[in-house]
């Protein structure tokens, strides 16, 4: 037996996105037990996946988590967040660990001087080099999201209008230069003229109650009103997503759905864009700006005040697109 422990902290989006190396691993070495140390917040994100032995969650204390990790006798620590309560959880445990490159430099340039030093290579096959001592092959089967049956929806219990096929809008995100303005997504779900559910947390509720009031009847406001199993069973039904750079998004591609993610002040060259989903995806964003990106991360309000990364996205454009992709 190999027993291998995997750290990443946050966030839902990362924490899918280190799921092929979950799998490869279990897979591809002999005896492999897989211990993953994640938040308790993003537990369920893992609680299903069928690849891991067992689910750690990091306690308040986080020397009582490392005395109870001490009590596994691990053989290796794959590092997927390499910060400082990762290095302490390597160096208390005194083991072989392999970590995680993440590119802050690269990042810094490009965000700041518009320098490009940046690999094409998406940020799973970073992971994945992680592995390398093991002589672990990328299988190519893309993100795993494992759905709980209890958090299955049926989808007659959907509006009437929505039973037959919906677009799956994600409206949200954790940095509002990351979402797409209000007008435009109303503009957006008013061009389609097809049954549209808006997909978000409890924070986008207040939002998504506006633009399913300005919208109409085939704008359905699922925000708040399920938790993250049961959206990502709605993302999964859906014939197409919209969305923003969020967790969702890379649970759509662990579903291989047709993706229309939309980017604003990130960039897609930072290695995170939707992984292997379906063939027909589409990359939405607002080329030749000297501003952008303007953070690896984002802001909560444009910092040169104009947004055009957002404001110049032609939703009219997104509204076509989305629109054929449901039919065909």
């Amino acid at each position: 037996m190999v027993k291998f422990l995997i750290i990443r902290f946050s966030s839902i989006g990362d924490i899918v996105l280190t799921t092929p190396v979950v799998r490869c691993l279990k897979n591809q070495v002999e005896g492999a037990e897989i211990h993953y140390l994640t938040k308790k917040a993003f537990a369920p994100v893992l609680a299903h996946n069928p690849y891991i032995d067992k689910l750690h969650l990091l306690e308040e204390s986080l020397s009582k988590t490392i005395d109870e990790l001490k009590q596994e006798e691990f053989d290796y620590i794959i590092d997927l967040h390499h910060n400082l309560r990762t290095t302490i959880v390597k160096n208390k445990l005194r083991l072989l660990s392999f970590s995680f490159r993440k590119l802050n430099f690269e990042k810094w340039l490009m965000v700041h001087l518009k320098i490009n030093r940046l690999p094409d290579i998406h940020i799973v096959d970073r992971y994945l080099e992680t592995t390398r001592l093991f002589e672990i092959n990328n299988d190519y089967e893309g993100l795993d999201y494992f759905i709980a049956p209890s958090d299955e929806v049926d989808l007659k219990d959907l509006p009437q209008t929505h039973q037959n096929g919906y677009i799956g809008f994600v409206i949200g995100a954790k940095h509002n230069t990351k979402k797409l303005p209000h007008e435009k997504i109303t503009n957006i779900v008013r061009k389609l003229d097809l049954p549209v559910i808006l997909l978000g947390g409890k924070d986008d509720k207040a939002e998504a109650d506006m633009i399913e009031a300005e919208c109409g009847k085939l704008c359905y406001n699922a925000c708040g009103k399920y938790n993250l199993g049961q959206s990502a069973s709605l993302v999964k039904q859906a014939k197409v997503i919209i969305t923003h750079d969020t967790g969702l998004m890379h649970i759509a591609a662990a579903f291989k759905q047709k993706i229309i993610s939309v980017w604003g002040n990130t960039i897609p060259e930072f290695g995170m864009f939707p992984y292997q989903p379906h063939p027909d995806s589409k990359i939405i964003e607002t080329k030749g700006l000297k501003c952008r990106p303007c953070s690896k991360i984002g802001y909560q309000s444009c910092p040169k005040k104009h947004f055009k990364c957002m404001n110049c996205i032609d939703d009219a454009y997104i509204a076509t697109l989305a629109t054929r992709l449901f039919i065909v």
